[in-house]
């Protein structure tokens, strides 16, 4: 029993202990131009809207105003101005360098305000929580988590939400289930990366649920509904 033991708590650690060097490997941007779709679009959508370029609904769709936003974004950084988000534009998008956001006068650096501890975790529960979910949903997510963080009714660390327990029962399915220990995708990574550097598709939402897997009675009943993204329900 005693070997038993010491086993069980040497996989845990191996868990916790997974390099996070070897998770964020580097991104690799695919080009995107008029006409493309899907998740890169969105995502790209989401950081030009977290700086003002971008001003209505993300919809994963590359049309006229998000190529514009993309050429004003580029005039702003002194890019090469096509209205094409390739590596260049998207590594200054992201962060990678020196950026300036419409409408001030400041630069925006590339410094990182959260640990690769934090990262990991974060982007570990969006995965948990919202594989299946669009870009901006898993975002919501990533949202979610930090506004606890920020809360005083809950845990003050990412780490402390994702496992708080109310009872004997965990916050979130994830922990209980043993999901949480999964390697994200990147782009889950992705996503907590945006919500960790401001983006905010659920405003104060700290709730959250899949209506179509649980009632969330108590929730509807004591919180405020704020928006559905894909398969959640966010509440605040």
């Amino acid at each position: 029993m005693k070997g038993k033991r010491i086993l069980s708590i040497l996989i845990v650690l191996i868990l916790l202990l997974v390099p996070i060097t070897g998770v964020f490997a580097s991104e690799n941007y695919k080009t995107l131009k008029f006409s493309s779709k899907g998740n890169e679009v969105s995502r790209l959508q989401q950081k030009l809207q977290n700086y003002g370029y971008y001003t209505i609904s993300i919809d994963g769709i590359y049309g006229k105003v998000t190529e514009k936003a993309v050429i004003n974004f580029q005039k702003d950084n002194k890019l090469i101005i096509d209205g094409i988000a390739g590596k260049q534009t998207q590594t200054a998008l992201y962060g990678k360098t020196t950026t300036v956001s419409r409408g001030t006068s400041s630069s925006r650096s590339s410094v990182k305000s959260y640990s690769d501890a934090d990262l990991l975790w974060l982007a570990r529960i969006i995965e948990a929580e919202a594989s299946g979910e669009p870009y901006n949903g898993k975002v919501a997510v990533g949202n979610v988590i930090l506004n606890r963080v920020n809360s005083k009714e809950f845990p003050n660390t990412i780490y402390g939400v994702i496992f708080e327990y109310y009872g004997s029962i965990p916050q979130f399915s994830p922990v209980a289930e043993g999901t949480i220990y999964n390697t994200p995708s990147q782009e889950s990574i992705n996503a907590a990366k945006d919500a960790l550097n401001g983006a905010r598709p659920v405003g104060n939402s700290t709730y959250f649920f899949n209506p179509a897997k649980a009632a969330g009675t108590w929730i509807v009943k004591n919180k405020t509904y704020v928006t559905k993204i894909g398969g959640h329900s966010f509440y605040a």
